[in-house]
């Protein structure tokens, strides 16, 4: 039966019936009554999930006192919010902080393009 599921995810990939398994995703870790998050969530998270960036690296939300066990973090991050792009579970890089939202697409464009293979736009 894996067999079976194994070749048919296989085939599926080949000829582009689904994408890849493990995307990367930007990890958003937040804490409740933060100013940043708010001035964040009223700034960029209407948009974010419309654009090229939102494609290429979705947005997942973590309180910082909950941090998931599926997520190697480098360091335990100390400020929110703090975005930690992750692929297969293991940081690749982050943004620690909110100073607008030119600033952040700036750096989060940095960020992705800093990990092609990881974030391509589908």
């Amino acid at each position: 039966m894996h067999t079976l599921v194994a070749f048919l995810v296989s085939l599926s990939l080949t000829f582009g019936l689904i994408g890849p398994l493990s995307a990367a995703e930007l990890v958003m870790v937040e804490r409740h009554g933060c100013h940043w998050c708010e001035q964040w969530n009223a700034e960029i998270a209407p948009a974010y999930p419309k654009t090229i960036e939102g494609t290429r690296a979705p947005l997942r939300r973590v309180q910082i006192n909950a941090l998931p066990e599926d997520i190697a973090f480098r360091s335990h991050p100390v400020f929110t919010p703090t975005f930690v792009l992750v692929k297969n579970g293991e940081e690749l890089g982050r943004i620690e902080g909110y100073a607008g939202d030119e600033f952040f697409w700036f750096l989060l464009t940095q960020l992705l393009d800093a990990h092609p293979d990881a974030t391509k736009a589908p």
